[in-house]
């Protein structure tokens, strides 16, 4: 028999102990891929334009929403999600992998799996005709259009992958056409991943805009909805030029200061520890106004702040120093990594420029370069490859217009902290 006096002792958890454990769970802040806030602000004109293309009958244009990380562009497109299915239509997508845009049978494949989820309520009737002597009768059978059944026509359809894939879709709405739904809306989260790969004679880029538009010229109101990093579009339109004109473009940019201001005051309303307008105006000069960087520092001034009410005293300053060097390890240093020491001088440079942030130039890398009177002067070639390098490495990206930019956020920042140290 065990002795009472003799068991460890465990002392119940202290009034103190259970607001820390209570309050620790109330921060409203939210940093993560894709998580949504407990207020979106400032995406009011993304949504109006959402709107519009949701009142289509005729498929003229899908939607590309695109933007550096931290932006919130997965945020953005579940806000659009719901706002669709009130307007009557269905929802079907998901994250794109590098896997499923290895070959075209693998994109049919995730559109099959994802189509599937919103149609196998459906039902289609086949009759079937049994003669038995001078008698005939006749049987209907009712199945669900589920994935079996969608794998089905695939399958039995003649010809390439893309005309299995319109098949497929023009079956599926053959029947939905039948109900009282506007169309589908497939949307799929980071499509820069999508390429042609015309090494392997592969090309599940070129196959996914061949059968929206063929289904759409049909009448057929299925949309795209693809959101992507700024390569995106330029990747479509090097597909299929025919893109460019197929696809709305919504650019995401970095909040205004008013908006900032909101995306802060408003969670913390219905808590008794808010941000001072001298807080907020401090977060804005840093984050730039970066949903995601936003919601990171405030959690984390607000764990600080937490913790200071219930030690007995009294919330402070926001403590930024601390705050940037956790982020600069969470956020930016697996990147850095990525770099070559080489690649890193010549990241330097470019958060050196005028407005190493925004958009810059090979040729404004080399004037800067040689104004600093190095002993190893980067050429002009040198930079070229250099960025062509950074670039596959997701540091930088080629836009549009023939420039460069970062493709990290707020990283010209972080490179100048490590220089400083």
């Amino acid at each position: 028999m065990r002795d009472p006096s003799t068991e460890p002792h465990e002392e119940p958890m202290g009034e103190i102990d259970e607001i820390c454990a209570q309050q620790l769970t109330l921060n409203p802040f939210r940093p993560g891929a894709g998580h949504m806030p407990l207020y979106l602000a400032g995406r009011e004109d993304e949504k109006k334009q959402f709107t519009k293309l949701l009142k289509q009958s005729l498929i003229l244009e899908n939607l590309v929403l695109t933007g550096l990380r931290g932006l919130g562009k997965t945020v953005l497109l579940e806000t659009f999600k719901p706002m669709a299915v009130n307007a009557g239509w269905l929802w079907a997508g998901t994250d794109l992998s590098e896997s499923a845009s290895i070959t075209e049978v693998n994109l049919a494949t995730r559109i099959l799996a994802d189509l599937a989820v919103v149609t196998s309520s459906l039902t289609t009737g086949v009759e079937y005709h049994n003669s038995i002597g001078l008698v005939t009768s006749t049987e209907r059978i009712e199945t669900r259009l589920d994935h079996q059944a969608l794998v089905r026509v695939f399958a039995e359809t003649p010809g390439l992958t893309a005309d299995k894939l319109k098949q497929v879709l023009e079956t599926v709405w053959m029947y939905l056409s039948k109900v009282d739904k506007r169309g589908i809306i497939f949307a799929y989260d980071e499509a820069q991943n999508l390429a042609d790969h015309k090494a392997r004679h592969e090309f599940p880029l070129s196959l996914l805009l061949d059968v929206f538009q063929s289904i759409q010229k049909k009448g057929i109101p299925f949309m795209l909805a693809l959101t992507g990093l700024p390569t995106l579009l330029p990747k479509l339109v090097q597909a299929r030029t025919f893109a460019e004109r197929m696809f709305t473009v919504v650019s995401l940019d970095p909040l205004n200061e008013e908006d900032t201001a909101l995306a802060i005051s408003i969670p913390t309303k219905s808590h008794s520890i808010q941000f001072s307008s001298e807080s907020i105006q401090g977060i804005w000069g840093i984050t730039h106004g970066y949903p995601y960087f936003i919601q990171y520092i405030c959690r984390e001034t607000y764990d600080v702040w937490l913790q200071a009410v219930i030690d007995g005293g009294t919330p402070g300053f926001v403590p930024i120093e601390d705050i940037l060097r956790k982020l600069d390890t969470d956020f930016f240093a697996g990147r850095w990594a990525k770099a070559t020491d080489r690649q890193r001088q010549l990241l330097a440079i470019i958060a050196e420029l005028r407005d190493g942030e925004g958009e810059f130039t090979p040729q404004e890398i080399v004037e800067h370069d040689e104004n600093q009177d190095q002993e190893k002067p980067f050429s002009a070639s040198h930079v070229n490859q250099l960025l062509s390098a950074l670039t596959d490495a997701g540091l930088i990206y080629k836009n549009r217009h023939g420039k460069y930019c970062f493709a990290v956020p707020l990283m010209g920042g972080f490179i100048k902290r490590q220089i400083a140290n």
